[in-house]
């Protein structure tokens, strides 16, 4: 296909089926995709990450992917590696005369490449670190928003999360000016698949209870059992964090459902509030409503690549 971009990207809620429309885009493009999601590059975390590897295969035919299962569970796996690890992918396929399709929903990743962020391994800094340990976490929350610049809504989930945003954030503040970071240039079509509030609200609430019963549960279990810390699991907030929860004993199954289904609304309603600051911010979204059908997303999508 002739077109002007480099790149294409699909964004959306959780729930909101990108997986779908980037494979099958992708099967028509002939090309790969390179996944956004912070916690799908973990191996055993398929479920409550919501890989959904069986999209992957489109008229059997496999859609190759990348930075899906490329890190050990328990690992800290951060924005730098992923922005690192993203151009490495980009590059590759490009260099193979593809159009890469980048999915995902976690809006720090996608905007630290679409933005062209410079960001560097930030060392741990055991100074500030215990300087936080006694602070709450509405007061570490109120610490990170003040450096009024990029952060993941997901690193307020925890302690833990909040204190390391906040260590990154520090070392940016303090060094950000003299970063020396070169990156490809990046022509993206930024594509945004979206439902309706209620909506949205009954596919979260039907595909929890879907991977309850595909086994997340024992997902996690299996884990623990292999040796994955639970502190490391709950780190990653979310499903690991209530699952966890409940089997370490600390909520009941029902208590664990109910709060795990009222964190993941949350997040949506997180998630489309970064989309609205990126749009404000000058990124222009090309919203497809998600209820129309699949094969008409595509065609919208390549109707957009041609111009």
């Amino acid at each position: 296909m002739n077109t002007p971009y480099n790149l294409v990207t699909i964004i959306g809620h959780t729930a909101a089926g990108k997986t779908s429309v980037a494979t099958h885009l992708a099967h028509k493009l002939k090309s790969e995709i390179i996944s956004g999601d912070s916690r799908q590059v973990y191996t055993g975390m398929d479920l409550g990450t919501g890989k959904d590897i069986e999209e992957y295969v489109v008229d059997g035919e496999k859609i190759p992917y990348h930075l899906i299962d490329i890190c050990p569970a328990g690992y800290k796996y951060n924005v730098y590696e992923f922005q690192t690890d993203f151009f490495k992918a980009f590059e590759d396929i490009s260099s193979r005369k593809m159009l890469p399709v980048f999915c995902g929903g976690t809006g720090m990743y996608v905007e630290s490449v679409l933005k062209g962020y410079k960001l560097v391994s930030v060392p741990d800094n055991p100074v500030l670190r215990d300087s936080l340990k006694e602070k709450s976490l509405e007061e570490l929350t109120d610490i990170l928003e003040s450096f009024n610049s990029m952060h993941n809504k997901s690193d307020l989930e925890t302690k833990r999360r909040a204190i390391r945003a906040i260590e990154i954030q520090n070392y940016y503040k303090e060094y950000g000016d003299d970063l020396n970071v070169n990156l490809p240039k990046i022509n993206n079509l930024l594509v945004g698949i979206r439902f309706d509030r209620e909506t949205r609200r009954q596919r979260i609430t039907e595909r929890l209870h879907q991977r309850l019963e595909m086994g997340m549960v024992d997902e996690v279990k299996k884990l623990i059992d292999s040796g994955v810390n639970p502190d490391d699991l709950i780190y990653y907030g979310l499903e690991y964090k209530f699952l966890t929860l409940y089997i370490t004993g600390k909520l009941s199954y029902d208590e664990m459902v109910n709060q795990l289904n009222i964190a993941i609304h949350q997040f949506a309603k997180r998630q489309m509030t970064w989309f609205r600051k990126m749009e404000k911010d000058g990124f222009n979204i090309n919203w497809i409503e998600g209820d129309i059908p699949l094969g008409e997303k595509i065609n919208i999508i390549e109707s957009l690549l041609a111009k």
